[in-house]
């Protein structure tokens, strides 16, 4: 028979969430009841900013399988049992997508879930894990529950949890642990290909991708999307044997960094430079990333793909079904969308970087299509970004317009017009460097005469500011969120530090600019924005406050 115990302890003083849960070393989590702590702070919050017990609700729980995952689930079962949850819905072997936690959540009306993942961030006993909650739509967690969960953390004194036995997690079952706690263990594919059964046409992508004549290669790069990609498109659609690599999910990632861009993402790179494939695309450690490729390596920037998605959205069967309710894309993306949603007429939102900004608007029906510059594209089917969803929208597309999808980018860029866009990522920066580089941003932006000055004898600034946002749904203010230097033909520069590492710092700067002239936009990205990419360095003089040279990843 379990028993329920209770043990003292002592609370931590760095458990906050950032904007995907909190995301620290192995090694720290593996510290005497740092995840226990942080687990609880979670149970604890859940019902003071709910109002309602946990008594007997149901919980999602799976992540993307890396390192630690296995007993920080156990430990998750054994501290829920002892909070009076009343089921747990957990992945076989503890795995589940992000996408497919928010998707489970939504389908089966759980109270929450929790994420064991840190997202496109490399996995091993040196590296890093992560905890997060999402609330019942599906969705991460909103500030008011995070800030919760973090004062929680910082005084607890006791968890609790029960003295129940390790769950196999390798077999399909449901397991009664008495009469008020139940683990059910699911196979964690099923629920999301069902979804994809109801938003795409499945008869028509399998003509496509079945065809002798098309090729694709998708590298799951070792993350969570193998089991997904390889039963939906080599499974249900009829891809070649094969075309699905690396899909088994590994706790290290098989050494790799499953992070879907030009440089992690290499293996993908090489292969569809050889000509061979028609298609490529990859995804990140939890599949809600994705990068695209056409034949000869052609590049699909993030902030184009969401445009180019919207843009063509009649070619997929649910969108084309519910129609477009509005776009929104975050704050340092390109903003290619713009002129689609200013053509096709669609309300467009500019938000914070983070996914719950846009859950706040698809919950209040503003949003139906959304994305994000750092490999992130979404709709409303789910509450998270989602790489698989996308990666099916471009086939969608593909097998509609009988192109290629260099053409349809080009057929874009002549119809819309381009938004050259590029990003600088300088990670593993000393942090008080990084700050003391912001530092000079925020007083450089805050002097008012740099408004009406030229730059270059080209580029006059128009607004310079530290993005703040007012959410429309609830009228919360967001500030802070990164510094804008936009400048008279709309041409931006921004510079964010990131939230989603672990350690040190990582700065991110961005640079989008539009070109009207439909004969300029076949232009190489790069050197089309060198000037503003030389403006940015020189204001910021980041080589001067990091000592950084160049960057560690282009995009």
């Amino acid at each position: 028979m379990a028993t329920v115990g209770t043990v003292l302890t002592t609370g931590f003083t760095d458990q906050k969430p950032g904007t995907s849960g909190l995301r620290k070393k192995v090694k720290v989590f593996e510290q005497e009841n740092y995840t226990e702590n942080f687990i609880q702070s979670i149970f604890s919050s859940i019902p003071l900013v709910e109002g309602s017990p946990l008594d007997g609700c149901t919980l999602v729980v799976g992540g993307d399988g890396r390192y630690f995952s296995k007993p920080a689930i156990q430990k998750i079962i054994k501290i829920a049992h002892a909070n009076k949850v009343g089921k747990l819905i957990v992945g076989k072997d503890g795995i589940f997508s992000t996408p497919a936690v928010s998707a489970v959540i939504r389908a089966r009306s759980a109270r929450g879930g929790i994420i064991l993942s840190a997202s496109h961030n490399p996995g091993g006993p040196d590296n890093d894990f992560g905890i997060k909650y999402n609330t019942s739509n599906g969705g991460p967690a909103p500030s008011k529950v995070t800030d919760t969960i973090y004062e929680v953390s910082k005084t607890l004194k006791e968890y609790h949890i029960s003295t129940i036995p390790d769950v196999d997690l390798t077999t399909l079952q449901c397991i009664t642990v008495d009469e008020h706690f139940t683990v059910d263990v699911i196979d964690p594919v099923d629920d999301y290909l069902n979804l994809m059964r109801q938003l795409f046409d499945f008869d028509q992508l399998r003509q496509l991708v079945s065809s002798s004549s098309f090729k694709m290669h998708i590298d799951c790069m070792h993350g969570v999307s193998g089991p997904y990609a390889k039963r939906i498109l080599e499974g249900e659609l009829g891809a070649l044997e094969g075309s699905v690599v690396n899909a088994v999910p590994l706790p290290d990632f098989n050494g790799g960094h499953p992070d879907p861009n030009l440089v992690y993402a290499a293996d993908l790179v090489s292969a569809m430079r050889t000509g061979e494939f028609d298609f490529g695309a990859a995804f990140d450690g939890d599949a809600d990333r994705n990068m695209i490729l056409g034949k000869n390596g052609f590049f699909v920037n993030p902030s184009d793909s969401l445009a180019i998605i919207t843009a063509n959205y009649k070619y997929i069967k649910y969108l084309n079904e519910q129609g477009i309710k509005g776009v929104s894309r975050s704050m340092p993306t390109g903003s290619a969308l713009d002129h689609v949603a200013d053509k096709l007429k669609f309300p467009l939102y500019e938000v914070p970087t983070g996914w719950k900004f846009f859950g706040n608007l698809m919950d209040a029906d503003c949003i139906t299509l959304c994305g994000e510059e750092s490999f992130g594209t979404g709709s409303s089917h789910i509450r998270e970004k989602d790489g698989v969803w996308a990666c099916l929208c471009w086939l969608s597309i593909l097998s509609h317009r009988g192109e290629s999808v260099e053409e349809i980018c080009k057929h874009h860029w002549q119809k819309f017009g381009r938004n050259f866009f590029t990003r600088y990522d300088y990670e593993q920066v000393d942090s008080v460097k990084a700050e003391e580089m912001m530092s000079h941003l925020n007083k450089l932006v805050a002097d008012t005469s740099l408004i009406g000055k030229t730059f270059f004898d080209r580029f006059t600034v128009k607004v310079c500011d530290n993005f703040s946002y007012t959410d429309v749904t609830n009228n919360e203010v967001t500030a802070n969120q990164g510094i804008r230097f936009v400048f008279e033909d709309n041409s931006r520069i921004v510079f964010r530090l990131s939230g989603t590492g672990s350690s040190g710092a990582t700065i991110r700067m961005y640079i989008d600019s539009y070109q009207g002239d439909r004969s300029l936009c076949d232009i190489e990205a790069q050197v089309a924005l060198k000037p503003l990419v030389d403006l940015a360095l020189e204001l910021s003089k980041l080589e001067h406050f990091t000592g950084r040279k160049e960057p560690t990843v282009i995009t």
